[in-house]
C-alpha cells in the first residue's frame, strides 16, 4: 500500500508563487487599464494582502478581470493614471492567484483524502467480507466431515491468494493513478483555465463522497458488530475443531494399535497356517502308520505299565536333580558376588598399593643416587693399586664406596652401590619400582652422571642386540609394556608416546624428525645447525618442547626400531680416553597416558631416560678443534647442573635453571613431585682417580637435596 503522503500534491513554494506574482503584474503592465466596473468589484482589496483569503471569485469574474486587462490595454491615458491603474489591476490579480492557488490545493487535498479514504473502506471492508464468508463456510463444512479439510484449506489458501493478487492490482493501480496526478498536478500552472471550470464538478463531486462517506462508515459499523458475531461464532467452531481433531488423535492411535494387532493376528494365521499344514502332513502319515501301529499298541500297553513305574522313579530323580540345580544356581550366585567383591578388592588393593608404593619412594627420597663402578679394561689390568673398596659393615654393605687418592681415602654413602661385578638386571631390578611409578602416574627421571668412558651409555643404552646386555631404557619401557599389558584384565588401557632428543653444544637436535634422516657426521662436527626447538613448561609442571616430533607406540618393538634410529644419529666422536665418546645429552621421553573403563579412573605419567655426554679433563682427551667446541659445551652446562644442585642442597630463592639447556629441560625433574634417580658412573683406575672423585662429591650433593614434600598427587580422576 502507498504512503499516505504519496497521493498528496506537492506544495508551492513561496519563492515560486512570488515570482508568478511578479511575472503576471508585469504582464498587466503592458495592458490596458480594467473596466470600471472591475475597478469597483475590486476597490475593497487596496487592504493589506491577508484579506484575500476571506474574498470569493466566480468563473465570471476571473473571465472579466482577465478581459478587462486586454480592453484597458487598448485605451490612450496619460501615464501616470495608466501606472496607477496598472498597480490596481496588479494588485486585484494577486488576490486572484492567491485565491486561486488557496481553492486548488485545499480542494485538491479534500479530494484526495476523501478518494484515498473511501478506496481503502471499500478494500478492506470487502476483503474482511470475503476472508470472513469463506472462514465461515469452510469452518461449517470441516464440521461435518474431517477429511475434507485438507480441501477446505487449500481452496481457502487459493482465495486467499486472488485477494493478494487482487490487492497488488488495485495497489499498482493506484500507484499508477497517483503517478497520472502528479502528472495533472505539474499541469496545473499551464492549465488554470481548467482547473477552474471544474472546480464546481469538484465540489458536487465532494459533496456526493461525503454522502457516501457516511454511508460507508455506517455500513462499516454494522460490519464490525457483524465481524464480532462471527469472531465469537469462529472461537466456538474452532473449540469444537480442536475436540474433534482430538477425538480424531485418540481415533488415529487405537486404529494405529489395532493395525498393529492386526499385523500380529495376521502373521499368527499364516504360522498357524503353516503349522496346520504340517500337521496335516504328519496326521496323514499318522494315519497310514495307525494301522500297523494298532498291533504294537497292545504290546506297548504291556510296556507301559513297566515305564509309569519307571517314570515315576525317573520324577523322584528329576527332582532331586532340580533341587541340586537350584542348589548350585544358588551356589553361582554367591559366587558372582564374591567375584565382584573381590574385584572391588582389586581395585581398592590397586589403589592402595600405588599408595603404599609411592610412600616407600618418598620415605626413600625424591632424589636417589646410585653410584655404579665400570669394570677394568683389559689395558688397565695390570695396575695393581686398587683405588676402589667397598666397606663390609652392616650399615654400609651395599651402599657405602671407598675412594683412596695419595694415601688418603674418601668415604661416599648413596642409597645403593654397584660394584664392577654387578649385572644390567641387577641394576634394572633396584630402578624397576621406580619404573613402576611412571604407570602410576608420577613424572619420572633417570639419568647417568660421570666422566667420558665410565660406563653411561652401557649402563643406560647397554646392547640392545644382547638381551642380557640392555640398558635400563630399554629394560625400563619394555617393563611398562609389560605391566601395562598385565593391567589389561583390570579394565586399564593405555596410550604411550616417544619423543627422542638429544642436547649438541646447547642446541637442541630432534632425533625421530625425518629431517634428521638426512643429518651427517660433518654437519656435526662443523657445528651446522637446522631448526632450532624452544622449552615451554606448562602449570602442571610439563615439560614440552615446541614442535619436537612425538611418536605413539604400542609396543616395545616400535620404541626399539626408534632408538636404534636415534641411536645412529646421535653425535659421537674419539677421543684419546673414548673409542665412540658420545658428544652430546640423549634424552629419551615415553609420556604415559591410562584409563580405567570399571572406574573411569585417569592417571598421566612421564618417564625422562637421559644419558649425559661424559666430562672430561681437556689435558687427558687431547680435544682439539670440533672436539675442544664439543668438551666446552659439556663442561658447561654439566657446571650449570652442578650450580642448580648446589642452589637446591642451600634451599635459594632462585635456582638457575635457565643458564642451560640441560638444566632448564630437567628443571620438573629436580623439583615439586617428581622423582628422580641419578647413577653416577665412575672408573676404577688409578689415571682416573681424579674426575671419579669430582663425580662422587657431585653425587653426594645430589643426594643431599631434598626435593619439597609433595603436596600435588598424580592426576587420579574418578568418575561420578
Amino acid at each position: 500500500m502507498a504512503h499516505r503522503n504519496q497521493n498528496r500534491p506537492p506544495g508551492n513554494h513561496p519563492n515560486k508563487k512570488d515570482s508568478a506574482e511578479e511575472i503576471e503584474a508585469d504582464k498587466m503592465g503592458r495592458t490596458r487599464a480594467p473596466l470600471t466596473a472591475v475597478v469597483n468589484n475590486a476597490s475593497t482589496s487596496n487592504t493589506d494582502g491577508t484579506e484575500s483569503n476571506t474574498i470569493e471569485f466566480t468563473k465570471e469574474d476571473i473571465e472579466a478581470l482577465l478581459n478587462e486587462k486586454m480592453k484597458r490595454g487598448m485605451a490612450s491615458l496619460d501615464h501616470k493614471k495608466k501606472m496607477d491603474q496598472m498597480v490596481d489591476l496588479i494588485k486585484r490579480l494577486k488576490i486572484c492567484v492567491r485565491w486561486c492557488f488557496n481553492e486548488n490545493e485545499k480542494l485538491h487535498s479534500e479530494v484526495e483524502f476523501a478518494v484515498k479514504k473511501c478506496c481503502d473502506t471499500e478494500i478492506e471492508m470487502y476483503n474482511k467480507t470475503e476472508e470472513l464468508s469463506d472462514t465461515i463456510s469452510n469452518m461449517r463444512n470441516t464440521i461435518s466431515s474431517l477429511e475434507e479439510i485438507n480441501v477446505k484449506e487449500k481452496s481457502e489458501k487459493l482465495v486467499a491468494i486472488e485477494d493478494n493478487m487482487k490487492l497488488q492490482q488495485c495497489n499498482s493501480s493506484l500507484q499508477s493513478d497517483l503517478k497520472s496526478a502528479n502528472e495533472a498536478y505539474r499541469r496545473l500552472d499551464m492549465e488554470k483555465t481548467i482547473i477552474v471550470e471544474s472546480l464546481n464538478a469538484t465540489r458536487d463531486l465532494n459533496k456526493e463522497l461525503q454522502d457516501r462517506l457516511k454511508s460507508l462508515k455506517d455500513s462499516h459499523s454494522e460490519a464490525i458488530k457483524h465481524k464480532e458475531m462471527l469472531a465469537k461464532e469462529i472461537t466456538c467452531l474452532r473449540e469444537e475443531l480442536k475436540k474433534l481433531m482430538d477425538d480424531r488423535d485418540r481415533l488415529q492411535g487405537q486404529l494405529n494399535a489395532v493395525m498393529l494387532e492386526r499385523e500380529k493376528y495376521i502373521k499368527f494365521k499364516y504360522e498357524t497356517y503353516s503349522k496346520l499344514d504340517k500337521l496335516a502332513s504328519k496326521t496323514e502319515a499318522l494315519e497310514n502308520t495307525c494301522s500297523s501301529q494298532k498291533e504294537k499298541i497292545t504290546l506297548l500297553e504291556k510296556k507301559l505299565c513297566d515305564e509309569r513305574k519307571k517314570l515315576e522313579m525317573a520324577d523322584l530323580s528329576a527332582l532331586k536333580t532340580r533341587e541340586m540345580f537350584e542348589e548350585k544356581k544358588n551356589i553361582i550366585r554367591e559366587l558372582q558376588d564374591q567375584l565382584a567383591d573381590k574385584e572391588f578388592q582389586v581395585v581398592e588393593g590397586e589403589k592402595l598399593r600405588k599408595k603404599l608404593h609411592n610412600t616407600i619412594l618418598e620415605l626413600k627420597g625424591n632424589i636417589r643416587v646410585f653410584c655404579r663402578v665400570r669394570p677394568l679394561l683389559r689395558e688397565d689390568r695390570s695396575e695393581t693399586n686398587m683405588v676402589v673398596s667397598y666397606p663390609t659393615s652392616i650399615e654400609m654393605l651395599g651402599r657405602g664406596i671407598e675412594l683412596g687418592q695419595n694415601g688418603q681415602k674418601h668415604l661416599f654413602t648413596f642409597d645403593k652401590v654397584f660394584n664392577h661385578d654387578a649385572s644390567q638386571h641387577d641394576v634394572f631390578t633396584e630402578i624397576s619400582q621406580l619404573v613402576q611409578s611412571a604407570l602410576d602416574g608420577y613424572k619420572v627421571c633417570i639419568f647417568a652422571y660421570g666422566q667420558t668412558g665410565s660406563g653411561k651409555t652401557y649402563t643406560m643404552v647397554g646392547r640392545p642386540d644382547a638381551p642380557d646386555l640392555k640398558g635400563m631404557i630399554p629394560l625400563s619401557l619394555e617393563q611398562i609394556f609389560q605391566t601395562s599389558q598385565s593391567l589389561n584384565d583390570q579394565g586399564w588401557n593405555y596410550k604411550m608416546q616417544v619423543s627422542v632428543l638429544e642436547i649438541y653444544n646447547e642446541t637442541i637436535k630432534d632425533l625421530l624428525s625425518n629431517r634428521s634422516s638426512g643429518f651427517d657426521q660433518t654437519r656435526a662436527e662443523n657445528s651446522v645447525h637446522g631448526k632450532q626447538y624452544s622449552i615451554r613448561h606448562d602449570k602442571n609442571g610439563n615439560t614440552h618442547v615446541l614442535d619436537l616430533t612425538i611418536v605413539d607406540v604400542c609396543s616395545a618393538a616400535e620404541i626399539s626400531s626408534l632408538l636404534e634410529k636415534a641411536a645412529q644419529i646421535r653425535s659421537m666422536g674419539r677421543t684419546q680416553m673414548n673409542e665412540q665418546s658420545s658428544r652430546s645429552h640423549f634424552v629419551v621421553t615415553l609420556r604415559i597416558c591410562g584409563i580405567n573403563e570399571n572406574t573411569e579412573q585417569q592417571v598421566q605419567g612421564v618417564l625422562n631416560l637421559i644419558d649425559l655426554a661424559g666430562s672430561e679433563r681437556l689435558s687427558r682427551s687431547g680435544a682439539t678443534g670440533d672436539r675442544l667446541k664439543e668438551a666446552q659445551a659439556i663442561n658447561q652446562s654439566l657446571s650449570c647442573l652442578s650450580n642448580v644442585i648446589f642452589a637446591l642442597a642451600k634451599k635459594e630463592d632462585h635456582v638457575p635453571f635457565r643458564d642451560s639447556k640441560l638444566t632448564h629441560l630437567l628443571q620438573p625433574s629436580l623439583e615439586g613431585d617428581s622423582k628422580t634417580l641419578m647413577f653416577v658412573n665412575i672408573s676404577q683406575d688409578q689415571s682416573s682417580i681424579d674426575e671419579s672423585l669430582c663425580s662422587l662429591r657431585f653425587a653426594a650433593r645430589v643426594n643431599a637435596v631434598k626435593l619439597g614434600s609433595q603436596t600435588v598427587r598424580p592426576k587420579h580422576t574418578q568418575g561420578a
